[in-house]
């Protein structure tokens, strides 16, 4: 059957709001060549720059790492007192450091301190060692499951970021990785934004800028090096609702800082929630076959709420979208197709739509009317 699309409008009132703006929304402006920022609760690309390019990530890859460890603890392979074994090859890691050493055995909560907090290079490679038996088997098991996670533009060759040039990632790869942690391992995540990491006898801060500035950013990881420039995926929460954000480029640790800043105050100042549609909202009818009745109405499964810029021209639509005409007999409740709403420029949000009621299959002269029609079709009538 032939797919049918029926345009409906959202509300009236919101449509009225839409129509009576004149100016264009804003973009994002900041000072980083390459961004991404992403709304959780609706799914919204609020601004992207360069996002889908493989770059490189520099310790913000050390997040695939934690990821992964986190989904061993999650499945019972490791435990929060299991103890890790520390080589020498991972001992002699430079850059940022854990400063570990062969003799120690840290359990796996230090070792998640020791990545998430203060980036270590040491920890990182001593977690793959760990789980993997070598870093290089971690790199291809880390390949892997960033794939199945729908990373694209990814292509993971060592557990920290380590600079080498086959060692890639998109922005929009880091923020669904992201994502990830924060929504499949929120018991964890908290370990992001913990503000300091002592191990034998060595104190750091973490680097994640503006921790305590009252802004809502509580994580996620910094990167460095002199290809990368000073990068961050972070994400902040204010009130209900939540965006992750990615930069990378940027020249000082104090761009980063402000650039940061930048981002988290538009994504929650220039954007606003709409409730555009109402769970159980009748959104429109679908043609019946054969039915006691000849349509059935159409329902929203849940409701939609969208991110609308504060300034914008663009359109709110939505596509009522199903196979149609529908066969009887339909039960009320049945899922006959899908709500589409988008925003113009922003994206697209769905839910199911339901039959609105029950269609119980016609009698004699319902079949006989719809073999008229067919008939009628087949000749050209």
């Amino acid at each position: 059957m032939p797919l049918a699309v029926l345009r409906v409008l959202i509300t009236s009132a919101l449509v009225l709001v839409l129509a009576g703006v004149a100016a264009a929304q804003s973009p994002y402006g900041g000072r980083a060549p390459n961004y991404y920022v992403f709304d959780v609760g609706t799914g919204q690309v609020l601004a992207e720059q360069n996002a889908n390019i493989p770059l490189p990530p520099a310790s913000m890859s050390k997040l695939v790492t934690l990821a992964i460890l986190f989904d061993a603890l999650r499945d019972g392979r490791v435990r929060m007192e299991d103890t890790w074994a520390i080589s020498s090859r991972a001992q002699a890691m430079g850059g940022s450091s854990m400063f570990l050493e062969t003799r120690d055995r840290p359990t796996t909560e230090d070792m998640i301190r020791g990545i998430a907090i203060v980036s270590g290079n040491d920890a990182a490679v001593a977690v793959a060692e760990g789980l993997a038996g070598t870093e290089e088997a971690f790199a291809v098991m880390a390949q892997r499951w960033s794939e199945q996670l729908g990373m694209t533009g990814t292509n993971i060759v060592n557990a920290s970021g380590w600079p080498d040039p086959d060692h890639r990632m998109s922005l929009r790869d880091l923020g669904i990785l992201a994502n990830y942690i924060i929504t499949e391992h929120p018991e964890y995540y908290r370990y992001l934004g913990e503000r300091e990491f002592e191990w034998n006898g060595i104190s750091q801060p973490n680097r994640v800028p503006l921790l305590d500035a009252g802004i809502g950013l509580d994580g996620l990881k910094t990167g460095h090096t002199e290809e990368a420039g000073f990068s961050l995926v972070g994400s902040a929460r204010q009130g209900s609702r939540r965006v992750i954000f990615v930069f990378s480029g940027l020249n000082s640790v104090n761009e980063r800082v402000e650039e940061s800043e930048r981002i988290i105050n538009w994504a929650f100042r220039q954007f606003a929630e709409q409730n555009v549609i109402r769970e159980g909202q009748t959104v429109g009818v679908a043609d019946v076959w054969l039915g006691a009745v000849d349509t059935v109405p159409l329902v929203a499964a849940g409701e939609v709420t969208v991110l609308l810029p504060v300034i914008a021209a663009g359109e709110t639509t939505a596509v009522a979208r199903y196979d149609g005409p529908v066969t009887a007999p339909i039960t009320e409740g049945d899922v006959l197709g899908e709500l589409v709403v988008e925003v113009d420029g922003m994206g697209t949000m769905s839910t199911p739509l339901l039959a609105g009621a029950s269609v119980a299959q016609g009698g004699f002269m319902p079949r006989v009317r719809a073999a008229a029609a067919v008939l009628s079709q087949q000749l050209g009538l």
